[in-house]
């Protein structure tokens, strides 16, 4: 499978980043918990350069809490302020608004020294599509002040928020980077939906994710589908097919229909909290 997406509402995206780059103190970039070196756009590493970088791994209660654990460690160790979050239910935005003051607590201190005071932190949310941007800024805020929907491409221009008299943010519409050299950051992230669905093979992809399940989380599928995992992923996908009475006309396997089901079980919570990554799995090409 080969993933290859950018289109060109995110060249102009990425443009806009650019430009509003001078005007901020501190880039904010949300990941997402269960792929935080794949969904981490190797774009802003560039964007942001010189400046406070604070990473959220948001939706972190879809993700291994352990693998997380180490994920936080991993991006501290490489100079980041991190926070876990589950934007929805407003898990760890707390920790967001230390962090916040933290990063900013020495350009704060050159603002003082130069007579400029009570002037608010500016920071720049960023992050691919559908990693949780506005749940994230709406749940910060106290109130939904940006358009947020389960698809990729929600936000489309950028847009200011007031927060309080100490924090601005600068929501961005969400942006992939023009080529994966890696094909696995590409398959990761397809299966977390940040890629459009029409340009997939779904069935591919629920081939691959159980393939990884029956190697890294050992007795998901079987406790979900009742399906043992000796044979092959394709075997497994058929399998689960029949079992869910996902059939065609003259009681044909209708595979793609079960590999939907199986990619929307892995989104939905239904096969657990799965991380698709693991740091040291991923370290040596960061």
């Amino acid at each position: 499978m080969h993933f290859q997406w950018y289109p060109g509402h995110m060249t102009k995206a990425r443009r806009m980043m650019q430009e509003n780059i001078k005007l901020i103190d501190l880039m904010v970039e949300l990941v997402d918990a269960r792929v935080p070196y794949s969904s981490k756009n190797p774009d802003i590493d560039e964007l942001a350069r010189n400046k406070s970088r604070l990473i959220i791994l948001n939706k972190a209660d879809m993700a291994d809490a352990q693998v997380t654990k180490e994920w936080e460690a991993y991006y501290k160790e490489k100079g980041f302020f991190v926070a876990k979050v589950n934007s929805q239910k407003g898990t760890g935005i707390k920790e967001v608004k230390k962090l916040i003051e933290e990063a900013c607590r020495e350009k704060k201190e050159r603002d003082r020294k130069r007579g400029i005071l009570n002037r608010p932190v500016r920071a720049m949310v960023a992050g691919i599509p559908n990693v949780g941007k506005s749940t994230f800024i709406n749940s910060f805020a106290g109130k939904a002040c940006a358009k947020t929907g389960n698809k990729p491409g929600v936000t489309k221009g950028k847009q200011w928020i007031k927060i309080n008299k100490n924090v601005e943010l600068l929501d961005t519409p969400g942006i992939l980077w023009p080529k994966f050299e890696d094909q696995e950051v590409g398959l990761r992230l397809a299966w977390i939906g940040s890629i459009k669905e029409e340009v997939l093979n779904t069935t591919e992809l629920a081939v691959e994710l159980l393939g990884f399940l029956k190697e890294q989380y050992p007795g998901v599928i079987r406790e979900r589908y009742g399906v043992e995992e000796e044979a092959e992923p394709v075997q497994i996908l058929e399998k689960i097919a029949e079992i869910r009475g996902c059939l065609m006309k003259g009681n044909q396997v209708d595979v793609e229909k079960a590999g939907l089901l199986v990619l929307d079980d892995y989104r939905s919570l239904r096969l657990g909290q799965i991380s698709l990554e693991r740091p040291e799995k991923s370290a040596e090409t960061v």
